[in-house]
């Protein structure tokens, strides 16, 4: 009944997975690399938590989280930066920083 040609409308179901976060990984370059940064820094503690020394384990796990959790803000920060810079010193439009995916010919 309703047609997705006519209202310019897109499916959940018309992508997959791997597609839907190449599309937002290309509208957003920073949050991939920020999981990335939080999956590096918990794979280093998790590696190095044998040899912590005769610190207890809940410090141990709170430092790992604040690492985790700096790798993020770090690179979302750097992402805001970035656009901020491009924004107001370039003089590039929003719309023209937004990328959109790729639109299925009609």
């Amino acid at each position: 009944m309703s047609d997705d040609k006519t209202f310019g409308f897109k499916s959940a179901y018309d992508e997959g997975q791997e597609s839907k976060f190449i599309a937002k990984a290309k509208a957003n370059p920073f949050v991939p690399a920020g999981i990335f940064g939080a999956v590096s820094a918990l794979l280093y503690s998790a590696y190095k938590f044998r040899n912590r020394g005769d610190q207890k384990v809940s410090v141990y796990l709170i430092h790992t989280r604040v690492a985790a959790q700096g790798a993020v803000v770090a690179a979302l920060t750097i992402g805001v930066g970035i656009q901020m810079y491009r924004e107001y010193f370039l003089g590039e439009s929003p719309q023209s920083l937004m990328k959109a995916a790729p639109k299925k010919d009609e």
